[in-house]
């Protein structure tokens, strides 16, 4: 079986310089990040003695893009890297096996480049938008862009300027540990004697993206009052470091009467199960996502990782967590009590057995919608499949400098 391998394509709308990158996902691992390695192909002819410089950059939007009025902006763009591509500065630089395969490919005209996303920068995070909301989506996006110039700093041209999006991630580590989280609470009550004790235990404090949350919930009744109501809940915690602000929204919940009422002197234990997916939290405002890509599945936020030592106060950018939350409704006099069991939320890592269960799954999904996709075109000699982007439309536009 010949296994062939995706490079992803984009070029100018002139056609005159073209992206080529092995993947659009790269990886915070904490202690070091992968470097965005791709090739540049330039027609020399175009050129005349201009260069070609490239940048990866990072769009901070925090607000919505139809509020901004009179040079109010909500969105923060930063510049992270950048260097010129064409002609080369390090001849001797070191090439990925990928870039080693698409110099060889594409020929004299390939020129590879390699980025570094600098320590601590944040991940990529959207925030899902109203349905009839049709702006640019808040949250952390990164992109990395080419285009021909004299210099650094002269104003770039869309004719001549190619820009795609990445995404920058973290994955679980490869040991979901040991420690079950737990939270023991308890209440008492106003003129009456004794106290309802809550006690929620996690399975286990690393879960998948699409993996049942098991939350084991034991209640001891030695009050007077009665719980009429459990409600569960998985809490997906937001906090917008630029602006510094805190937001929580449900993505996952459920109502149960079963074993209520908890009567004086009773006690239940239960377990409870819950799945957080992006897929039941559609065209909710707020809910954070995975920096999202088209024609994509897309995840819940993963949960925000941060060196051994440090806590996730000194991360920036949109800071995600996770909460199992119990609440017990005990009645109209009584009122309710709740507690927060923090879990971590995160996609496995690639070559664990859950990423290769997951990827078979995604594969058989779209195995029939690639066979359709216009578009790819396959090399006999090295089996490279090409997924072409569509070029910018421009009308009235000279295509030459």
């Amino acid at each position: 079986m010949v296994v062939s391998v995706k490079v992803f394509k984009k070029a100018t709308p002139n056609g005159k310089v073209t992206f080529y990158l092995g993947r659009r996902d790269f990886i915070d691992h904490l202690d070091y990040c992968d470097p965005v390695d791709g090739v540049v192909v330039v027609d020399p002819d175009y050129l005349k003695n201009r260069r070609v410089f490239g940048q990866l950059v990072t769009t901070y939007r925090y607000g919505r893009e139809e509020d901004e009025v009179m040079g109010v902006k909500f969105s923060k763009e930063l510049i992270l890297c950048r260097e010129q591509i064409v002609p080369i500065i390090n001849p001797n630089m070191e090439m990925t096996p990928m870039q080693e395969k698409l110099v060889r490919k594409l020929g004299q005209n390939a020129h590879p480049f390699t980025f570094h996303f600098p320590p601590n920068s944040p991940s990529s995070v959207t925030l899902q938008q109203d349905g009839d909301d049709h702006g640019k989506p808040l949250g952390v996006e990164y992109n990395i862009r080419a285009y021909v110039a004299d210099s650094e700093d002269d104003r770039q041209h869309k004719r001549s300027m190619v820009s795609l999006v990445i995404k920058k991630l973290q994955y679980a580590p490869p040991n979901r540990g040991q420690r079950l989280p737990s939270s023991l609470v308890s209440k008492g009550f106003t003129f009456s004697n004794g106290k309802i004790t809550l006690e929620v235990t996690l399975d286990r404090e690393i879960y998948y993206h699409g993996e049942k949350v098991a939350a084991t919930v034991q209640i001891t009744n030695n009050s007077k009052k009665s719980v009429k109501l459990i409600k569960c809940y998985i809490v997906q915690h937001t906090e917008i470091t630029m602006v510094n602000a805190q937001f929580s929204k449900h993505v996952a919940q459920l109502e149960t009467k079963e074993g209520c009422p908890i009567t004086p002197g009773a006690n239940l234990s239960k377990t409870f199960y819950l799945i957080p997916l992006a897929a039941n939290n559609k065209d909710r405002h707020g809910i954070a996502l995975d920096g999202h890509l088209k024609d994509e599945d897309v995840n819940l936020a993963s949960s925000t990782l941060v060196q051994e030592g440090k806590s996730t106060g000194d991360a920036c950018g949109i800071v995600i967590s996770y909460s199992v939350r119990i609440k017990l409704n005990c009645g109209t006099l009584g009122g309710e009590m709740q507690t927060d069991v923090p879990f971590k939320l995160l996609q496995p890592a690639p070559g664990s057995v859950e990423k290769k269960r997951s990827n078979a799954m995604k594969k058989m999904k779209s195995i029939e919608q690639h066979r359709n996709v216009k578009g790819y075109y396959q090399d006999d000699d090295d089996n490279i499949v090409f997924e072409d982007f569509a070029k910018m439309r421009m009308n009235n536009v000279d295509m030459m400098d």
